[in-house]
């Protein structure tokens, strides 16, 4: 197994942070990792997955082993009564897979276009855009442990998605191989393929303003699903920065939830807070207006800003591939004082959604 020393990773992060890989391996079967746990340093050094890095902050060089996961591959894997049934690699890109589905005549994706990163880490994130999030089209994924070199199956009721959560995400203290696949599965796997289960009596998600807005705009009730498809890649590229020009890894922070109470709290002091109703009963915060409520739209701490037009994503004010953009540990200072100023305001703590190695 040939690993890569000293690898570059300016290029495989979306915030174009200057960095490099200690060791660097390639993944694009399982019979990879196996040959890496068999394989002296290799197997007892702590281990680092990276897909298309678009959820990820690094604030220094990498010293774990790190694990490019490049599992390629799509096809139509199987059907049941009311879904059928598509795989894709780990390694292939997310926004070009919801593509090739709708040209396969497979809608069900298509409000989830544009968001950055591979196939392997939806469900590390439980992705989700306009209605519609990675668990309600899952039907299961193929992984590898890290440790062991086993390979194993999760339905979506053993990856635990919540919102922007899931089971990858967490680390376990139990002892055993069976409790630590219960519990917790942080460092511990590598995703290999993900099957996602697409209805076959297909209808349009709607409902949210900018999807009405399009809506209204081409006098159209019941848009096809290339159509949404073509809308939020309008509406995302409208207020996102491409990071293939301006480095960031999408919304830094998560909306957070609250009660009725406290929410109609916040709204005593601040009326127009951009809020909406949950089905538990629980209130969800627009995070973007928190944080542009406290001034922080267009501000900056060394190359790391707010970004102009919408003020829930971070940037990196700095050549996508010079020296002299933001390091991590400027995007972290930045991020820090946000969360300070908004907590000082609303008493809400904001929490982080990239990985921050």
């Amino acid at each position: 197994m040939l690993v890569e020393k000293n690898v570059p990773l300016q290029p495989f992060n979306s915030f174009h942070i200057v960095a490099k890989a200690q060791a660097l391996a390639r993944i694009v079967d399982a019979s990879d990792v196996r040959a890496l746990l068999a394989e002296a340093p290799w197997a007892q050094m702590p281990k680092f997955v990276l897909g298309g890095g678009s959820n990820v902050v690094l604030t220094g060089d990498v010293k774990a082993l790190v694990l490019k996961v490049e599992v390629m591959g799509r096809r139509l894997a199987g059907e049941t009564a009311k879904a059928l049934i598509v795989e894709a690699g780990a390694g292939e890109n997310w926004h070009e897979f919801v593509a090739w589905t709708l040209a396969q005549g497979l809608p069900g994706l298509e409000n989830m276009a544009l968001i950055p990163g591979t196939v392997g880490a939806s469900p590390v994130q439980n992705i989700g855009a306009y209605g519609v999030e990675l668990q309600d089209r899952f039907d299961s994924l193929d992984a590898i442990d890290l440790h062991t070199g086993e390979l194993f199956t999760l339905n979506a009721a053993q990856c635990a998605f919540g919102y922007r959560d899931s089971i990858f995400k967490h680390s376990s203290s139990a002892n055993t191989d069976a409790d630590q696949k219960a519990l917790g599965l942080k460092d511990r796997a590598l995703i290999l393929r993900v099957r996602f289960a697409l209805p076959k009596h297909w209808k349009p998600v709607l409902g949210y303003a900018d999807i009405e807005k399009k809506m209204a705009e081409h006098d159209c009730t019941q848009p096809s699903a290339q159509q949404i498809f073509d809308w939020v890649c309008d509406i995302r590229r409208a207020k996102l920065p491409n990071p293939d020009l301006i480095g960031n890894a999408g919304s830094f922070f998560k909306n957070p939830s609250v009660t009725r109470e406290q929410c109609a709290d916040i709204i005593a002091r601040d009326p127009k807070v951009v809020h909406y109703v949950l089905a538990d009963g629980s209130v969800k915060l627009a995070a973007g207006w928190l944080i542009d409520s406290c001034g922080w739209r267009g501000k900056s701490v060394g190359q790391a800003g707010v970004y102009e037009k919408q003020a829930l994503v971070l940037v990196n004010r700095g050549s996508v591939s010079g020296s002299d953009g933001a390091t991590g540990g400027e995007v972290m200072t930045l991020a820090r004082a946000i969360q300070t100023s908004v907590y000082e305001r609303f008493g809400i703590m904001l929490e982080a959604e990239p990985v921050v190695i």
